[in-house]
Formats: structure tokens, sequence, C-alpha cells
């Protein structure tokens, strides 16, 4: 059904945890993390809002989101976004700073056109010929537009990560629902509401980021920082976008993230 809803639950104790999926358009992507919060958390991983009749918008996403919070009856939950997911977190705060808890952005996505300007320039720096001859093919081999995104996202995978001991499980992606959302917030980007709007929110945030993510992690917090004079950064070398699936430091982000989140919870 079209823009129906699927909310997965991990974990029966703890403080509440909302995690929310990149892409956008890319659901299932954070479910090994938030198997890994279960332990001391009550998880619960929305699938965000298929495409359907009415172009999708942020305010779409952040109205069902406050809908799903209010229904959770736990004050404030706890706010971990991947990538797209980080940005929804933010703009939730922003529309709704009095019903946000604490936010944790994992390889939080762009906020300015020189953030986006050396993204690209890092991902084009790691793609050989090989695999660009490879993601071309796609193009005239994969007829679907949601399997093409799917095949694009997993050749992809080793440019945007670092050492990965397993893949993302992600679900079917939405290729209408990327590009809806994605122009939308691009839209407001470009009318100066993001990320002007996050002021509005005063509680913590932390932003954990790869160094070997191709999104500049340094730029988008220096971005944010204005309006986020309380944001806290940690980077780890040896990380791409996906950090807990990192060999190298997924334990290490993974207990850095639950001690933050229970330090922060609300009280």
């Amino acid at each position: 059904m079209s823009g129906a809803r699927i909310v997965r639950e991990y974990g029966k104790q703890g403080p509440l945890v909302l995690v929310l999926h990149g892409g956008p358009g890319a659901p299932g992507g954070v479910a090994g993390l938030c198997e890994r919060l279960a332990e001391t958390f009550r998880v619960l991983e929305p699938f965000q809002r298929s495409s359907g009749k009415a172009p999708l918008t942020v305010e779409r996403h952040v109205a069902d989101l406050h809908a799903l919070a209010l229904c959770c009856q736990q004050p404030r939950p706890a706010l971990v976004g991947h990538s797209w997911g980080a940005m929804l977190a933010l703009a939730y705060a922003a529309a709704h700073p009095d019903s946000a808890g604490p936010l944790a952005l994992l390889g939080c996505g762009t906020f300015d056109p020189e953030s986006r300007a050396r993204l690209r320039a890092r991902g084009e720096e790691r793609i050989d010929e090989n695999l660009r001859s490879r993601l071309e093919r796609l193009e005239r081999e994969v007829a679907d537009p949601d399997e093409r995104l799917a095949r694009f996202g997993e050749l992809l995978l080793p440019v945007y990560s670092h050492d990965l001991v397993a893949s993302p499980a992600c679900e079917r992606p939405d290729v209408r629902a990327h590009h809806e959302t994605w122009n939308d917030m691009l839209r407001l980007q470009q009318a100066g509401v993001y990320p002007a709007a996050l002021s509005a929110y005063r509680g913590p945030v932390l932003m954990l980021h790869g160094a070997q993510d191709p999104h500049p992690g340094a730029m988008i917090r220096d971005s944010l920082a204005p309006f986020l004079p309380q944001l806290e950064y940690r980077e780890w070398p040896a990380c791409g976008h996906y950090p807990w699936l990192e060999r190298a430091c997924g334990e290490e982000v993974i207990a850095f993230l639950r001690a933050w989140l229970l330090e922060h919870r609300p009280r």
C-alpha cells in the first residue's frame, strides 16, 4: 500500500531509541545497528513513508516521525539517524524541539553546496575505470529503477566504506521516494530553511563520522556548528559511512554511542 508504515521493534527494556535509516528511500539498512543497541535500549526502527500519489516532503516525514513518537508513551525519545536519517532527526528536532531527546548522527548528510561538492569529488577519486564501466552498464542492463538503485548501492559500497565485517541489510529501495524527498530537502536548503531552523533545538547532539567516508565530516560539522553550538564531534580514522559495521572500530563506535545515549537520556 502506498505510504504504508513498518516499524520493527528490538529489545523490551531501557530508554527508548528511534533509529532512522538513510537513503532516502533505503529502508532496513540500520538493522544491525538496532540489534546492537537493543542490548541496552528499547529500539524502534521505522521504515519511512514510501512513494505514492502525493510527492514526499521533509515535512511529511517529520509528521510521520512525530506521530510515532506520540504513540510511544515515553517522552523525548532519543533519535539515532544514519546518513539521510541523521538529517531527518535534525529536521524533526527543529520542528518539535520539546519532543526530541538526544540526537546521535552517524555519517550525517550534507547541508550546503560546498560539502556536496566535496562529497562528489571524494567519490570520484575512488571510482576506477572498471567500476565506472560497471556503473554505466547498469543503465542499460537493469530496467527496473528500484532494482537499479539497489545494484548501484551494492557496487558503490567499497567507495563509501573502509573494511566492513558485513554489508548493510537493506530492503528494496524506493527510487521515487529517494528523489522526491531529497529534492525537497535541497529546496529547503536553497530557501534558507536549513540549517538555520536547527537553532530551535537546544538538546544534546553527537556526530559520529568515519574519516574514510566520502561525506566530509568536518565540513558538515562546521556547517551545523553555528546553529548547534552544543554539537559534539567524534571521528574514527579507519572508518567509512557505516561506522557500526567497520572491522577496526565497530565495537568502539557502539560502546561510545551506547554510553553517550545513557549519559544524556531524559531524566
